[in-house]
């Protein structure tokens, strides 16, 4: 129930700073009522950027990189940087993406000469090499993730996922010969899930296991072994447990094995050495109180790497924004890296003295950039495109914390967002207007919203909205304690945040609290769903994929999240008087909100059937209801015209249901139980 960063080009406003005709003279303010501004950002141009950079890796002097392409059907482009120019790997026809977990991750491996990549039409293993033709490695019914390659490039590691029998699937860590077709042999099979097989120099294997009901930000186990050939031997479980989270496992080049846990109360970093766990930097350390790592969603991800000279470069998040850092693993000391960005991923080292990273910026999209760890100083190697939004219309976002419903034990809490105001210098409200306010919900739920640069929330301010992006309890970036505030109240804590973010902007004056929209996908939805059903405070809603039968959804949705909800709600059958309760799609009896819904018709993490019920009960209720299901979209749209489509229908949505007159002209979506407007 999750989603990642996003970049991109488009419109005819593709350079910075150049406006649309009719906004060219910044003196000529148009009065306008708020959400109905002229906005040099249109959907087309936002589905366009929504191309994203990913997946990171140097890899014996080579940068790797993957690309999505909104306008190729969501294509995965593998790159390379060659002769200061990004070029496609692979030939036309191959998607890089696997689906292990559905979410998928690292679904590429350089092994010697070969490259081994996961295609995403037959998620098979391909392999790679000289001017050769990529040739499939593995059999159908099998995907592959996260993959690591020995030193020498004979043998290659990944995370399986056996889909070929009945119930569930079956992971395993396998290791396969990169030059002969097979499916691999299995080192590891006694877990429900596994993650970062990590193979050693000196002929070990690390890697992470967990069991249901735990997700991997819950319990993990650190496991290693000794590798006899193609079995592996002496396996013991060095850190971890069913109440710590241990993720990704690294092997320095002196045989110490490095690792992120969230024992101390935030994830940081560790090392397994002389048979003993010790943490990395000391109690007083800055690094102890923000977040080293964060809750994996897509396996192989890199928040930090060893750099090979005694330091780590690690990326800590504190309060969900983000900055760089390095980390002298004998002292603990802990140097910031300055840098212009508030959010990273796919940290890696390049060469002696440069690591790389993706990162984006709070005016800028996200880009793959190098960084000279002597000067501090950066080079942006690529971007997925240039923003179409030119900086004096972006609306930065503001921290705010705020107070909210009490904990158990009656103490008081308060939670976080990022408030964005609405900007656009070529408009003006008309006096006394308050801005409507839209309310946004990250996936999850156990993520966060960084205050980088994110088109879907300038959509929205450019056109005279408020945005505030509540990152509720639950979310990462807050330590483990903030991380656990959901736990068995999934429906509440989130649903009783977002509300307090309205009370407080509303008291503070800033915002109109009678044109308040809630909008969220995944997990996102379903708090959107909820707030429709349980508040009166929301005007209308905007749910993409949300769960609207938490039963359903139980029995329903794939492996990875089958028991998340025995976390977040609780263990069946014993708790499904709480599951009814808390399932939007039975207490609509007071819903007064109108609903627009997208979905997915190949999502497998919220089923199509959960969007199709709500809609048929909102509907049958009476209350105006719009629906979108789009052919060959999953969990998450990727395909710029679904993009662009979805994003016109929100807009006319809007404003048929707030009472305003978009400027742009859009393509209407049918919206039934709507009172047609007054003449």
């Amino acid at each position: 129930m999750n989603g990642g960063l996003r970049g991109g080009v488009a419109g005819f406003a593709t350079m910075p700073g150049h406006l649309p005709p009719q906004s060219r003279h910044l003196n000529d303010i148009v009065s306008a009522r708020h959400g109905a501004w002229a906005s040099p950002l249109s959907a087309a141009a936002l589905a366009t950027a929504s191309s994203s950079l990913g997946q990171a890796r140097a890899v014996g002097g080579r940068l790797l990189w993957t690309e999505t392409q909104p306008d190729a059907g969501g294509r995965v482009a593998l790159m390379a940087l060659e002769d200061n120019r990004a070029v496609e790997v692979l030939p036309p026809g191959f998607s890089v993406r696997s689906r292990v977990h559905e979410y998928g991750g690292l679904a590429y491996v350089q092994a010697g000469a070969r490259l081994l990549f996961a295609n995403d039409a037959d998620q098979r293993l391909y392999s790679l090499e000289g001017g050769r033709p990529p040739w499939p490695l593995t059999p159908p019914g099998l995907r592959y993730a996260d993959g690591a390659a020995a030193a020498d490039g004979a043998r290659a590691f990944f995370v399986r996922e056996d889909h070929r029998g009945a119930g569930e699937p079956r992971n395993t860590i396998v290791v396969l010969d990169p030059a002969r077709e097979g499916e691999g042999t299995v080192l590891f099979d006694r877990a429900d899930f596994v993650a970062f097989p990590r193979p050693s120099g000196d002929g070990r294997l690390a890697f992470v296991g967990w069991n249901h009901p735990q997700m991997p930000w819950d319990g993990t186990r650190l496991h290693v072994g000794r590798l006899d050939g193609d079995a592996l031997v002496d396996l013991q479980a060095v850190a971890g447990g069913d109440d710590e989270s241990v993720i990704e496992p690294r092997w320095d080049a002196d045989g110490t094995l490095y690792f992120l846990s969230d024992r101390g109360g935030w994830w940081n970093l560790y090392r397994w050495r002389g048979g003993a766990v010790e943490p990395v930097a000391p109690a007083s350390a800055d690094a102890l109180a923000a977040e080293l790592g964060g809750p994996l969603w897509q396996l192989g991800q890199s928040s930090y790497t060893l750099l090979g000279d005694g330091r780590a470069l690690g990326c800590l998040c504190r309060r969900a924004r983000d900055t760089l850092a390095l980390i002298d693993l004998a002292s603990g000391a802990v140097t910031r890296v300055p840098l212009p960005f508030v959010a990273f991923g796919s940290i890696d080292v390049r060469d002696a003295g440069t690591a790389i990273a993706i990162a984006a910026a709070e005016d800028e999209l996200p880009a793959l950039v190098a960084i000279d760890l002597a000067t501090g100083r950066h080079e942006v190697l690529r971007r997925a495109a240039q923003s179409p939004l030119p900086p004096e219309y972006v609306s930065r976002a503001e921290a705010i914390e705020f107070p909210t419903a009490p904990g158990d034990d009656g103490a008081e809490r308060t939670a976080h967002a990022f408030f964005y105001p609405p900007r656009n210098p070529r408009h003006a409200s008309p006096p006394g207007e308050l801005p409507p306010l839209l309310v946004v919900l990250h996936g999850g739920p156990t993520g966060h919203s960084a205050p980088a640069l994110n088109l879907q929330r300038q959509f929205w301010t450019t056109r005279g909205f408020a945005v505030v992006d509540v990152n509720y309890g639950g979310s990462s970036g807050f330590g483990r304690a903030y991380r656990r505030r959901l736990r068995g109240l999934w429906g509440v804590v989130d649903l009783a945040d977002a509300v307090a973010a309205v009370r407080f902007l509303a008291a503070s004056g800033r915002i109109d609290p009678q044109r308040v929209v809630i909008r969220g996908g995944s997990a996102g939805g379903y708090t959107v769903l909820c707030a429709l059903a349980f508040t009166q405070v929301f005007a209308a809603g905007i749910n993409y994929f949300g769960v609207a039968d938490l039963e359903s959804l139980a029995a329903d949705t794939h492996k990875f999240e089958s028991r998340y909800l025995d976390t977040l709600v609780a263990p069946l059958p014993e708790g499904r008087e709480v599951y009814r309760a808390r399932s939007p799609i039975h207490h609509l009896q007071q819903m007064d909100a109108a609903l627009i819904t997208f979905q997915g018709a190949e999502d497998r993490a919220v089923p199509p059937e959960q969007s199709r019920a709500i809609v048929a009960a909102v509907r049958a209720r009476g209350r105006p209801v719009a629906y979108l299901e789009f052919e060959g979209e999953q969990h998450g749209f990727r395909r710029a015209a679904n993009i662009r489509r979805a994003l016109e229908a929100e807009q006319y949505f809007l404003g048929r249901v707030l009472g305003f007159t978009p400027a742009d002209a859009v393509e209407p979506v049918p919206i039934d139980n709507l009172a047609p407007p007054p003449r």
